[in-house]
């Protein structure tokens, strides 16, 4: 169908999910004509459930605060960490960034409408139920073809484009940005259940994160919601599932039953909702901007869900985006690889240390050791916060070297 319509704008959002809303409502309020095309219709179900308290940082600059605050959602304090009898917890008010002492833990089906509908009230416009499907770049100003549900086109042509689209991925996918990531391909099972847990010591406020008793590779996220009902899920690298039965509720309860202490949190769970999966997930791009555009969130790199990093990275990169982009269009000379590339790209890369940590098993024997230093426990607890990016922290402006030194000094002591 050829396309009929031009429309102009000055900057396009793809996506109304958190980095989207976000960043189109701090461009409104800075005065800029901000639109948003979202493929899909909200509310819609998704994961990155538990916020860490970074986030709270960019949803108060967007003037969301008060709306999240008064939604109900469940309170989140911190993290704790499972393995066989180990147990520990980090407070999210004891950090070495005295950032944010608390956080959500949310549904996001009901968490991205709060923020869509907070960035319309406003003043965004957000048309629902619309895909990109091409792209060009090459113009004097970049162009969009827009398909809506009954299949008539039309072309926007933005000043500039913010792609916040997250898994669809869309101007990776169209403008050939793609790269292969370096993690191995792992695989998440979860589901939502009713979860009366009524285990000794279990903190609702805290997202629990469970270690596999002899696997010390396959985790498993524990994350209760204000209205009784908890996420559960278990992710592995592929092998691990090879196995299984391809029933994915058996499939995540086989992984339970095989770890006593999370068997115990769930022993009166009501299993009430059809497990889903999402696998291959880890990704990269070839660049996090070019002419016209630049990449949020989960559209340019995804590293892993084991400290719930994805939608800290996504709202950092909104506002890092939207302060340059403002600059940028009051005409002022902005360079996007120094001012926005390089920096979010130094935070992704900290938590990536942890990540590789947490799977090579160095930075799970600094998470389970008993004897940390309490100044070392707050720059730990500063990055599950969300902190990456603060460099005043050693373990953020040295995470590699930092983390070997102290995994080394924990091994010499449990020997």
């Amino acid at each position: 169908m050829s396309v009929v319509e031009m429309e102009r704008r000055h900057v396009v959002v793809i996506g109304a999910g958190p980095s989207g809303a976000i960043a189109a409502a701090l461009l409104k309020r800075k005065g800029h004509d901000v639109l948003i095309v979202e493929r899909q219709h909200f509310p819609r179900f998704s994961i990155g459930e538990s916020l860490l308290s970074h986030c709270i940082d960019f949803i108060e600059e967007a003037g969301m605060l008060e709306a999240v605050q008064a939604a109900g959602f469940q309170l989140k304090n911190g993290a704790a960490f499972a393995w066989g009898e180990h147990y520990t917890a980090f407070d999210f008010g004891d950090t070495f960034s005295n950032g944010k002492p608390t956080t959500f833990q949310v549904q996001r089906a009901d968490f991205d409408k709060l923020l869509a509908d907070q960035a319309a009230l406003q003043g965004v416009e957000i048309r629902y139920g619309e895909t990109v499907i091409a792209v060009d770049v090459e113009r004097a100003k970049p162009l969009l073809t827009v398909e809506r549900e009954d299949a008539s086109r039309y072309s926007l042509e933005a000043d500039f484009i913010l792609d916040a689209s997250g898994y669809g991925r869309v101007l990776p996918r169209l403008l050939d940005l793609e790269a292969p990531s370096n993690f191995p391909v792992r695989q998440a099972v979860f589901t939502h259940i009713e979860d009366r847990i009524d285990a000794p010591g279990f903190d609702r406020n805290k997202i629990l994160i469970t270690t596999h008793p002899t696997q010390r590779d396959i985790w498993f996220w524990s994350i209760p919601f204000s209205n009784g009902r908890c996420s559960v899920g278990v992710v592995a690298a592929a092998q691990h599932f090879a196995d299984r039965s391809e029933d994915l509720d058996q499939r995540l309860r086989s992984f339970i039953d095989e770890t006593p202490s999370l068997q115990r949190v769930l022993a009166n769970a009501v299993w009430d909702t059809p497990a889903r999966t999402i696998g291959g997930y880890s990704a990269n791009v070839k660049t996090l901007h070019g002419k016209g555009f630049a990449l949020l969130g989960n559209a340019a790199e995804f590293l892993d869900p084991v400290f719930s990093s994805g939608v800290t990275i996504a709202m950092r990169s909104a506002s890092m985006a939207a302060a340059v982009l403002h600059r940028q269009l009051q005409g002022e000379t902005v360079d996007w690889h120094t001012e926005f590339a390089e920096p979010l790209k130094r935070g992704v890369d900290t938590f990536r240390c942890y990540v590789e940590g947490w799977y090579a098993g160095t930075f799970q024997d600094v998470i389970y050791h008993p004897d940390r230093s309490p100044q070392i426990r707050r720059m730990i607890s500063s990055i599950l916060a969300g902190y990456a990016w603060d460099e005043r922290n050693p373990f953020v402006s040295e995470p590699k070297r930092r983390l070997r030194m102290l995994s080394d000094i924990c091994a010499t002591e449990a020997e």
